[in-house]
């Protein structure tokens, strides 16, 4: 109760100084002396002390009045680094303004906030703050005041005055890094041969589109798709060969951001849809998106990254998914597993005991073991016998082939 008091009369008005107290107090005993002895040089003391006390209680605040703040734009960075801080204090007057404080309110650090000591801003120029605020979690920080806190030029009270610094921070999720990933790499492969007889096949019947290049003509080419000025000119048929689109298959990375989540096991399933996602839009022939409950369906790096520093668990849904891409569902609730296409996968975060279908193909994840690592190897879980014991299969033959003669071994 009394640190808010202080705190109020600090911020409203001035709070007195251990020296200012001090003085209080000796030009009270003054005063009380001076009234009983009736001695004039009590009264002077008195006078003095008084005088002291109301110069010393006008003047800080006087002296960071007509300051004003402003801040820099600040960086987003990967959860783990220094976020950089930039304040700049204006003295628009032609006086110096000297020894005051300045504190940044950060929600990063509200017991001990960062707080420097400014010597002097000279008439009509400007001091510049820059300081390194960590970070341990992701999340979108905001910054909104500044505290501009003074004692000058007496030092017999303390004076603390309010501007506004508004400024967003975003710290991302960390990315992990993975030399391979099953989970998604599966899906790629299983796409490439019907990719490629489906690019034949466009090729074949393809009419009309962007000119990719010229060659001879070969039997069984369409008359539609000779060059007919370039024919002329070489004296033989040339062929044209249009530029096909050959697009990855889509892919949606679904982070399921209903209730129900442990907070770890929340924060682990941020992690590990961000990696997915950055891991297939760059190292896979996979069209990736992102679907939380609150934001529903996004693409772009920038605009992932964001959604990924603010999502939160318990979000209202945005909608359901209306696409017929492929998904990997990343979930806390065993039940919606088995209601995946066979061309879905999934990664599950439970504490219970849990036996997926044979069609089912993902990753139950132990808390025993890094993340990374799970993300990184070459099987899913397919079937559980036991709470500790998990059958891993493959989806490539070759692969399931070393997992069985492993296991042997």
């Amino acid at each position: 109760m009394l640190n808010r008091a202080t705190k109020w009369l600090e911020t409203n008005w001035v709070t007195p100084a251990y020296g200012g107290g001090l003085l209080m107090v000796l030009t009270i005993c003054f005063f009380g002396a001076a009234t009983n002895t009736m001695a004039g040089w009590l009264y002077v003391l008195s006078g003095v002390g008084i005088a002291l006390l109301g110069v010393g209680a006008i003047l800080p605040a006087r002296s960071i009045q007509a300051l004003t703040v402003s801040r820099g734009a600040i960086l987003p960075v990967t959860a783990g680094a220094d976020l950089e801080i930039s304040l700049t204090i204006h003295n628009p007057t032609t006086q110096i303004h000297t020894l005051f404080q300045v504190q940044d309110l950060t929600p990063l650090s509200r017991k001990n906030p960062p707080q420097t000591t400014v010597e002097q801003v000279l008439a009509g120029s400007t001091y510049q703050w820059v300081y390194h605020q960590s970070t341990e979690q992701r999340g979108v920080y905001q910054w909104e005041k500044v505290a501009l806190r003074s004692g000058a030029p007496i030092g017999l009270f303390w004076c603390q005055r309010y501007r506004p610094a508004a400024a967003i921070a975003y710290v991302y999720p960390q990315v992990l890094k993975l030399d391979r990933c099953p989970l998604l790499d599966g899906l790629a492969s299983s796409d490439r041969s019907t990719r490629r007889q489906s690019d034949s096949r466009n090729l074949e019947a393809a009419n009309e589109g962007i000119t990719r290049s010229l060659r001879p003509y070969r039997y069984g080419d369409s008359m539609r798709m000779i060059h007919w000025r370039t024919s002329a000119r070489y004296g033989e048929f040339q062929v044209r060969e249009l530029e096909i689109d050959r697009g990855g298959q889509d892919v949606i990375i679904y982070l399921d951001s209903s209730s129900g989540w442990d907070a770890a096991d929340f924060e682990q399933a941020v992690i590990a849809a961000c990696t997915l996602y950055f891991y297939a839009s760059k190292s896979s022939n996979l069209n990736v998106k992102l679907w939380t409950q609150g934001t529903g369906l996004i693409s772009g790096d920038r605009q992932v990254l964001e959604a990924l520093a603010a999502v939160q668990p318990d979000e209202t849904t945005a909608g359901e998914v209306k696409s017929t891409a492929s998904m990997i569902l990343l979930t806390n609730k065993s039940g919606v597993v088995d209601t995946l296409t066979s061309d879905s996968r999934w990664i599950l975060w439970t504490h219970e005991r849990f036996t997926p279908s044979a069609q089912s193909v993902g990753i139950a994840i132990d808390r025993d073991l890094p993340l990374q690592q799970q993300l990184d190897r070459a099987s899913f879980a397919s079937a559980s016998t036991s709470d500790r014991y998990v059958r891993w299969q493959s989806l490539s033959a070759r692969e399931s082939t070393t997992a069985q003669n492993s296991e042997l071994n």
